[in-house]
């Protein structure tokens, strides 16, 4: 400090301030020392703002600045070939989610378009926005968020809109998924893909073992939450916990595994079904709806190199419990508006594993099984109703088996062949082919491990 001031009062000297060895009262002295003070905290001052810019540029990906924000357009499109009518997709023994959960439309058929625009606001703050483009042209907000980039000790947090860290798959945006579709599980139980508004705060501990736990509060804005939109009060309508654990094994081997807690108290969360005298009505719960999610990852290449051949073997188990009240025919357009008890036990896994046997060609095989448990309608019981009334509750266990093929020339771009035997319906297998292709354009950030 003493240096830095003495050469500051030669810069001064130099430059005409009073001549030091000319000063000979005490107030001419103090005078020069306030003025050498100003000019040692502007030095300072710019220290500081260089070392802010210095963090700032260390944390931004390469060639995005902060006038010029990563921007990237994927491109997506399939053909379709399935032997039953896609719009009369449904889950039986589920109740529906009103999420886009059915397969790709049959023939050609321009998937779903995806716009990311991100970049640091600062030294503090990182931003990001995700925006989806479906093939009726509609367009949806999937990410719009803020992400800390300072904070201490391990910790972020973002705010705002974002996939939420329950299980594995679900923080995966669709492009970069091994398959076409999501497997069965995240769609009865997350209806696809969720996404909710709120917050994250996460740590990630200072261990050679990684380790990750985190909370998000969230508005519950959608299955499974309810209503859409999620409800008109304060505070939140969803929490989710979740923690993950990995590491390395050998030289060529890493793994993660990880648990997730979903909670939320759904109020109106309803659902069109058709009751025992053909006429469509709609339902509605409201209660409490709890979600356990185990989720493991075990990839492999030969010296941490998957340039030419590597191996992932990926798999995540659901189990839900759903306590609350049913109510039937909310219009009172059939037999009349009635609520009851409800309550179910559900579960559901899927396993999955992807070999790339040569450079740019992988193949893959995924099973897909839902278990309908026991589920209790209070209407049923009482003999109010009867179970055909209920009939998309009936007890069945929906099974798929999904092979593909892809071919990947670049990072960029990708052709997927895929066939799979789908029962998720009862009373009909669902034969299924897609051709699909997947192309990315301009910056596009790191995919999650």
């Amino acid at each position: 400090m003493y240096r830095k001031a003495t050469m500051v009062l030669a810069i001064a000297a130099a430059l005409g301030l009073p001549h030091v060895a000319r000063a000979q009262s005490q107030d001419e002295l103090k005078a020069l020392r306030e003025q050498v003070r100003q000019l040692d905290k502007r030095v300072q001052d710019a220290e500081a703002t260089a070392q802010q810019a210095a963090v700032q540029a260390s944390s931004r990906p390469t060639g995005e600045n902060a006038m010029n924000p990563a921007v990237s357009l994927i491109l997506n499109g399939t053909y379709g070939n399935l032997s039953q009518d896609p719009a009369g997709y449904k889950l039986n023994g589920f109740v529906p989610t009103n999420g886009e959960v059915s397969p790709p439309n049959r023939g050609v058929s321009l998937g779903e378009s995806e716009l990311a625009i991100s970049a640091n606001a600062d030294h503090l703050f990182r931003g990001t926005g995700i925006f989806s483009v479906s093939p009726e042209n509609e367009i949806e907000v999937e990410e719009a968020y803020i992400q800390t980039l300072a904070l201490s000790y391990g910790f972020t947090m973002k705010a705002g809109r974002f996939f939420s860290g329950v299980g594995y798959l679900n923080q995966i945006h669709a492009h970069a998924w091994d398959f076409t579709d999501a497997p069965l599980a995240n769609k009865v139980f997350l209806g696809n893909q969720l996404n909710d508004d709120g917050i994250q705060l996460k740590w990630v501990a200072p261990t050679d073992l990684y380790l990750d736990v985190g909370l998000e509060l969230g508005r519950g804005r959608k299955f499974p939450g309810g209503p859409d939109g999620g409800q008109n009060k304060n505070g939140f309508g969803l929490t989710n916990f979740f923690t993950h654990i990995g590491g390395d094994l050998g030289t060529g081997t890493a793994w993660q595994t990880g648990i997730s807690y979903l909670n939320t108290s759904p109020l109106g969360r309803t659902y069109d079904d058709p009751d025992s005298t053909g006429t469509t009505v709609t339902n509605s719960f409201a209660g409490n709806s709890r979600l356990w999610v185990f989720d493991g990852v075990l990839k492999w290449a030969p010296g941490y190199n998957p340039t030419y051949t590597n191996f992932k073997l990926q798999g995540e188990f659901f189990r839900r419990k759903e306590d609350g009240d049913l109510t039937y025919d909310t219009a009172g357009i059939s037999q009349g508006t009635q609520t009851g008890g409800y309550a179910s036990r559900q579960s559901g896994w899927y396993l999955q594993g992807v070999y790339q046997f040569i450079r740019m060609w992988r193949v893959g095989y995924r099973y897909d099984r839902l278990d309908a448990g026991t589920a209790s309608i209070g209407l049923v019981n009482s003999g109010a109703l009867t179970a055909a009334d209920f009939p998309i509750l009936a007890a069945y266990n929906p099974t798929r088996q999904t092979v593909m093929v892809d071919w990947s020339p670049s990072e960029f771009s990708r052709v997927r062949l895929q066939f799979a035997q789908d029962k998720s319906r009862s009373d009909v297998t669902d034969n299924q082919a897609f051709l699909q292709y997947i192309v990315s354009l301009g910056a596009h950030g790191a995919h999650k491990f």
